[in-house]
């Protein structure tokens, strides 16, 4: 049962990408599709790479907590406790990749999403505004694009992974690597609308 569960999951919205295939879409609230350019390159067109990156900084007293210290880790050193990974600052963005220009694949794409903590803090007893690298929490997947908007997507979230010397135990307060979603697989539709004005 599992086995018909799964194969309707990942077979349904490829007929239904393919069914949509021959309809030409122009850009309206129902989002865009362009249509193929039959003079573009199969494999790698030039407009293969979409994303954003963003900088974030938390000011004192509202740091980021990625759970994986507990709140209290002041209450085991004060100042001098060895869990302090609180992130001032959040560097995180996503890049999408639809590698080939023509045919029914060219509605595929592969996509990442990480985002890198930064900083030393502990919540109502030590606030830096120290670079110190936390770790990094990423996620990864691929989707396809229905039709009027819409994308199938499968995404996978890791395990929070630690960098440099926080990459052990940091004592009482330490809750692990799991992080604030722990690790985990959605299946998802996405619906895209509006035009940007720039």
């Amino acid at each position: 049962m599992k086995r018909w569960a799964l194969a309707l999951i990942l077979i349904v919205p490829v007929l239904i990408s393919f069914a949509g295939a021959q309809i030409s879409e122009s850009a309206s609230s129902q989002g865009s599709w362009q249509p193929t350019d039959s003079e573009g390159k199969m494999f790698f067109p030039h407009d293969m790479l979409w994303g954003w990156a963003q900088l974030d900084l938390a000011p004192p007293h509202n740091e980021v907590d990625p759970n994986l210290c507990a709140g209290n880790a002041g209450d085991y050193g004060g100042v001098n406790a060895p869990c302090s990974m609180f992130a001032r600052y959040m560097l995180s963005g996503i890049l999408e990749v639809r590698p080939f220009g023509r045919g029914p694949l060219r509605r595929l794409m592969l996509y990442g999403a990480p985002t890198f903590l930064f900083g030393k803090t502990i919540p109502q007893t030590l606030y830096t505004w120290s670079p110190d690298a936390i770790g990094i929490e990423h996620s990864w997947g691929a989707g396809i694009y229905l039709n009027k908007g819409f994308e199938f997507r499968i995404t996978q979230h890791f395990l929070f992974d630690r960098l440099g010397a926080r990459d052990k135990n940091l004592g009482v307060a330490d809750l692990g690597n799991n992080g604030p979603w722990g690790r985990f697989m959605t299946v998802g539709v996405r619906k895209t609308f509006g035009t940007r004005r720039w």
